[in-house]
């Protein structure tokens, strides 16, 4: 309750992370009802990062969008294709994000 705003970022990006990992392994097993519920709730995160966006901020918030939606049509994709490699495409993606934020995190 007491994290700054940064800080709620950076653990926006790790739950999302955590859940689209689980839905990696998930794919990987040939789960697929594992795999939709873990994918649809990192998506739910990438998608409340997208919608929380300032779009008044300029250049960075427009970046951030672009990625955001990127990521959503890549996972859409990783689920049509069952390919759990462009799930970790987007993770990947997702902690580089998630590094840049904890840099600049207070405390």
């Amino acid at each position: 309750m007491t994290a700054s705003r940064e800080r709620l970022v950076v653990m926006l990006y790790d739950g999302a992370c955590r859940f689209l990992e689980q839905g990696a392994m998930a794919m990987r097993a040939g789960d697929i009802g594992g795999t939709h519920v873990k994918l649809r709730r990192g998506e739910a995160i990438i998608s409340h990062l997208q919608h929380t966006l300032d779009m008044e901020q300029g250049d960075i918030a427009n970046n951030l969008l672009t990625i955001y939606l990127f990521c959503r049509r890549h996972l859409n994709r990783a689920r049509v294709e069952r390919d759990p490699k462009k799930v970790d495409d987007v993770i990947r993606l997702l902690r580089q994000l998630r590094n840049a934020w904890d840099a600049i995190c207070p405390g």
